[in-house]
């Protein structure tokens, strides 16, 4: 069990990208984690390992996050561990890496598969935890994209996803409501090695477009995601927003 001032935090998709910045930040701050992976096994352990380091503690649980019974498995580890959820971040996602232009590209089952994981996960994993965030007065922050808002990105399956999760967002802050708040992380484009996987040889040429086209000039880090996720996580008095963090892609270069 955690101690009564050691807060017990689940990050899904947490073994590599955002999601491990997102538990390593947490660690510093001495929390407990859950670091939530459907395939990395070995890396899910390294980012527990580095938590435990930072002077938190962690476990590596395997869920697919599409599963109902997973998003349970992972509510019940944390509990197990530590007898208590303070906060969720629901970071998992997927896509198909598909032009906009052709929509022969996509089928009804990428759109399922994806609206899965980057929807249906969400909302299943806050129900799995909602006793113990309504007990905690806790958090979630669900790790959404400018694709949801703007309707660019590596798919329209993908941006449609992000676009519902949004919603979701401010339906579920209005819902969950005082007990436990709710928001959302809007990153723009964030340097990790799912995109570059993703983007292959246009990976550069997609990195020099956004730095041009953003106010900034300049792209994310996982680290500066996960800044505003923790940030989020701690805010008392923020709820039902969408906090945009894309280095200024939305309001564009002079």
């Amino acid at each position: 069990m955690a101690s009564a001032d050691t807060k017990a935090f689940i990050v899904t998709g947490s073994s590599t990208g955002v999601g491990a910045a997102t538990a390593l930040q947490l660690a510093r701050r001495g929390a407990s984690v859950v670091i939530n992976y459907s395939k990395s096994a070995a890396e899910a352990e390294e980012t527990a390992q580095a938590c435990t380091k930072a002077g938190g503690t962690a476990i590596a649980v395997r869920a697919d996050v599409a599963k109902d019974e997973d998003c349970r498995k992972l509510a019940e580890a944390a509990v197990a561990k530590w007898g208590r959820i303070d906060g969720l971040v629901n970071n998992a996602g997927t896509t198909k890496f598909a032009s906009m232009r052709d929509l022969a590209a996509l089928s009804a089952e990428d759109f399922q598969r994806i609206y899965a994981v980057n929807v249906i996960a969400a909302y299943q994993t806050i129900r799995a935890c909602e006793p113990q965030l309504r007990s905690s007065r806790g958090a979630v922050v669900n790790v959404s994209s400018i694709a949801g808002t703007m309707g660019i990105g590596s798919s329209v399956a993908y941006a449609a996803s992000k676009g519902a999760l949004n919603t979701l967002t401010l339906a579920l802050a209005r819902a969950l409501g005082p007990d436990i708040r709710v928001n959302a992380v809007l990153p723009g484009f964030t340097e990790t090695r799912w995109l570059k996987q993703g983007l292959g040889p246009a990976y550069d040429r997609a990195r020099d477009a956004y730095r041009a086209q953003s106010a900034l000039s300049d792209t994310m880090t996982p680290d500066e995601v996960a800044e505003a996720v923790v940030m989020l996580l701690f805010a008392k008095k923020i709820t039902g927003q969408l906090l945009t963090v894309d280095a200024g892609r939305g309001i564009g270069a002079s």
